[in-house]
């Protein structure tokens, strides 16, 4: 649940990186916006009206510039008419966002994974479930298996380049489909998910690890290797540390005004460690290791009642990275559940999360528990681990809930909880361990 504030950060570049030459970026109008959708639809596209504004969702971080984009158009071989809303996202405008944005290639990040990953998993799928359909395995051929992330219409990315007298920043432009106008919403943070809401999500998040790990496993080869560009464990360790860094000290004045300090004694002294714990806890270790969202709570989904039932779509995938898949559902578990939920009903979502990996992976020719000699209570076990990664997150995002009564008693609980279970304490041993070795 990254929450930056690069203004609080040491960035030694920053000032030089805004006075570079930077590339002119297109102009968002009628004539570039028909080019998209021509390319996008493989057809001629006449726009008939076209309304350009400054778009803010309410997940959106310094990470990118929104602008909310509606346009009428015509498929001119067709004739038919459709109206469309989309998102532009944009590097940030302020210079210390957009040297971070650069320097930590999130916005390259996101567009390889719209262009590259989401790509290659539908492929997969369309390959996987032509086997179902020939009879080739014992499954019964069914119907496409949805991967919850909104449509991408244009994507570039360019990257810096150097001449004799001028150095260009790099530069990107991602056009999404905006998925407010077509009846999805969020959730407010404060009031936490319901039970069906969870469900869904880590159903919709089951089905695109899946899809990676049995990509993996069919195709043999390393993800990692294959997409490069993923959030790499050290960067993404430096990163989560610096949020740490910044969030404990907010947490240690809260926490002293609750009285709460045995908890906050607790954490000092895990904080000499934490970024060895990030680190290994962010490194794809074990069989269960595939393509993470990295950021995953409340802010990232979106929902809507479908014909169906509930249905979630994921958003911003600016930290996706290759891990153990119990980093995400630790993450939407620890931040975004009230306190009662989260209690009665973790071992639950476990097992939904567990059903809907599992089913997915057999229908793409993969058992899990056969192949990869990983059970349920091996995802226990990773979950409890991964618990102290999340909780690390959230106290680098503390301001999130800092503030208003009904999330700070959360993370109150949180904490007495995890405290109380002993996941601190066990999961400074092992990383101790670990170092020592």
């Amino acid at each position: 649940m990254a929450n930056w504030d690069w203004k609080d950060m040491d960035w030694e570049d920053a000032e030089d990186s805004s006075s570079e030459t930077e590339e002119q970026k297109p102009e968002i109008d009628k004539e570039w916006l028909e080019g998209i959708l021509r390319e996008f639809h493989k057809e001629p596209v006449t726009i008939t009206e076209c309304n350009v504004n400054p778009g803010c969702m309410s997940n959106e971080s310094v990470l990118s510039t929104i602008i909310s984009v509606k346009v009428k158009y015509v498929l001119n071989e067709s004739n038919a008419t459709q109206d469309l809303s989309l998102i532009v996202k944009e590097l940030p405008k302020d210079a210390f966002s957009r040297f971070f944005v650069n320097e930590g290639q999130f916005d390259l990040r996101e567009i390889k994974f719209y262009t590259q990953v989401m790509p290659n998993l539908k492929e997969f799928q369309k390959k996987q479930l032509a086997v179902e359909d020939t009879g080739e395995n014992l499954n019964k051929p069914g119907e496409e298996i949805p991967l919850s992330v909104p449509v991408c219409y244009h994507a570039q990315y360019t990257p810096a380049e150097e001449t004799d007298d001028t150095l260009t920043t790099p530069d990107s432009i991602l056009v999404l489909q905006d998925l407010r106008d077509s009846d999805f919403c969020n959730i407010k943070f404060r009031k936490g998910m319901t039970y069906d809401q969870t469900k869904v999500a880590l159903e919709a998040i089951a089905r695109i690890h899946a899809h990676s790990l049995a990509m993996k496993v069919i195709e043999g080869q390393s993800l990692s290797e294959r997409y490069p560009f993923l959030f790499q464990t050290a960067k993404a360790t430096d990163s989560y540390q610096q949020l740490v860094e910044r969030g404990l000290p907010q947490l240690a004045k809260f926490l002293k005004n609750t009285g709460l300090e045995a908890i906050l004694d607790a954490l000092l002294i895990l904080r000499p460690k934490t970024k060895h714990i990030i680190s290994a806890l962010l490194a794809p270790e074990g069989p269960l290791t595939l393509i993470t969202h990295t950021d995953f709570w409340c802010n990232n989904l979106l929902f809507k009642d479908g014909p169906n039932g509930l249905e979630c779509c994921i958003l911003d995938w600016q930290m996706v990275t290759y891990s153990r898949p119990t980093n995400d559902i630790a993450l939407l578990i620890v931040s975004s559940l009230p306190t009662d939920l989260r209690r009665k009903h973790t071992e639950a979502f476990l097992d939904i999360y567990w059903n809907a990996l599992t089913s997915t992976c057999s229908r793409l020719s993969v058992d899990i528990p056969k192949d990869l000699g990983y059970t349920r209570e091996d995802l226990s076990n990773d979950y409890r681990r991964s618990q102290l990664l999340a909780l690390l997150l959230c106290i680098g995002s503390v301001d999130v809930a800092l503030g208003d009564p009904d999330t700070e008693q959360r993370l109150i609980d949180v904490l007495k909880d995890l405290h109380s279970e002993g996941v601190f304490t066990d999961e400074t041993a092992i990383a101790t361990s670990e170092n020592d070795s």
